[in-house]
C-alpha cells in the first residue's frame, strides 16, 4: 500500500521541536497546543519508522535519521514559505506583530533609540519588545523561538549577520598612579580592577587573561557600565571597557585612556535570528532592518556616558 504523502503541517512541527528540543517550546512556537504536537509527531513517527526525538533530561534529543531529515525539512519549509510570502507579501504598515530582540545594556543605549524610532516610522502598529541579553540563555530563547533577533558576541548556531567590530581600551581616573602610562602588562597584572559582569563580550576578555596568566582578580564587580564613570574619577580603580565607549568618556569625564598592554582581539558582535518556521516575512523585515540600522552607526557608543 502506497505511503500517503508527508503533511507539511508534520514538517513544521517536527522542524520546531528539532530547533528547540522542546515539545513545549514547539507548541508556543507553533501557536498550538502540547498535546497537538505529541500527535502530530506521533504520526510522523509512524510514517517514518522511527522514533525521531528520545527524551534525555529535560530535552527532545534527535535520532540519526532525525539528523538526516532536518536539513531537508527545514529547506522544506522556507522554500514554501518563501514562496507564501511572495504571494501576499510582508507589509509592515500594516502590521500588528510584537517583534522581539534581546540588546546588552550598550545595545540598549546606543542602538535602542534608532531601531524604536526606524520600526515606529515604518510599521506603526507594531510592537517592539525588548528583553535582556544573557549569553547562557539566549541560544535556546533563539531556537524556540521566544525572541526574534539578538545580538552578542557569542557563537550561536543561528543566521547572522556581523554588525559590528570593536577594539578595547584600558580606562582609569586621570589621578590614578598609572594614568601618565604607558601601561605595561606589569601594570595591568597589579591594578585594582573593575569587572562589568553585563559585558555581553567579556568571555573574550578572560579568555585574554587566561592566556597572560598572574591577572590579580577583580576587586569590584557591577552590573551595568553606566556605573563605570564615577568610580574610575576616583582615581582607585582601571576598567577594559569598549573603545569607542572610552572615546566618549574622555570627553565627558576626568578619565585617562590607554592601550591594552596584551594581546586582547577585537570582539565582533553579530545579529542573530530565530529559525524560521512562521512569519518568514516579517522575520526577514526586521533582521534586514535592524541589521542595517547597527551596521550604520559604527561609532554610536562613542556618544554614551553616565546618565544618557
Amino acid at each position: 500500500m502506497e505511503e500517503p504523502p508527508v503533511d507539511l503541517n508534520l514538517v513544521r512541527v517536527f522542524v520546531a521541536v528539532y530547533e528547540s528540543r522542546s515539545l513545549t517550546a514547539a507548541a508556543g512556537r507553533l501557536f498550538v497546543t502540547q498535546p497537538a504536537v505529541s500527535q502530530a509527531l506521533g504520526r510522523l513517527r509512524r510514517q517514518c519508522d522511527d522514533a525521531l526525538f528520545q527524551r534525555e533530561g529535560s530535552g527532545m534529543q534527535p535520532t540519526p535519521l532525525a539528523d538526516a531529515l532536518y536539513p531537508e525539512f527545514r529547506d522544506a519549509v522556507t522554500v514554501i514559505d518563501r514562496a507564501l510570502d511572495a504571494v501576499h507579501g510582508f507589509d509592515p504598515a500594516g502590521s500588528e506583530r510584537v517583534f522581539r530582540i534581546a540588546l546588552s545594556e550598550l545595545g540598549e543605549i546606543g542602538w535602542l533609540p534608532d531601531i524604536a524610532r526606524v520600526v515606529g516610522e515604518r510599521a506603526p502598529r507594531a510592537r517592539l519588545d525588548v528583553v535582556p541579553l544573557d549569553n547562557a540563555t539566549i541560544g535556546d530563547e533563539l531556537a524556540r523561538g521566544a525572541i526574534d533577533l539578538a545580538v552578542t558576541s557569542a557563537p550561536l548556531a543561528c543566521e547572522h549577520r556581523r554588525v559590528k567590530r570593536e577594539g578595547y581600551r584600558v580606562a582609569m581616573g586621570d589621578t590614578h598612579p598609572l594614568a601618565a602610562g604607558p601601561l605595561t602588562v606589569d601594570d595591568y597584572r597589579g591594578a585594582r580592577r573593575v569587572w562589568v559582569t553585563s559585558d555581553s563580550s567579556a568571555q573574550n576578555l578572560q579568555a585574554a587573561h587566561r592566556r597572560l596568566g598572574g591577572v590579580s582578580a577583580p576587586v569590584l564587580r557591577v552590573q551595568h557600565f553606566v556605573s563605570l564613570p564615577d568610580l574610575l574619577a576616583t582615581g582607585e580603580f582601571i576598567a577594559t571597557i569598549p573603545e569607542t565607549l572610552a572615546r566618549g568618556w574622555t570627553g565627558t569625564w576626568p578619565i585617562a585612556v590607554h592601550d591594552v598592554p596584551f594581546d586582547l582581539p577585537d570582539a565582533e558582535l553579530h545579529l542573530y535570528r530565530r529559525p524560521t518556521t512562521q512569519h518568514l516575512g516579517a522575520l526577514d523585515w526586521f533582521y534586514s532592518t535592524v541589521g542595517d540600522i547597527i551596521s550604520a552607526t559604527p561609532g554610536r557608543f562613542a556618544a554614551i556616558h553616565a546618565g544618557s
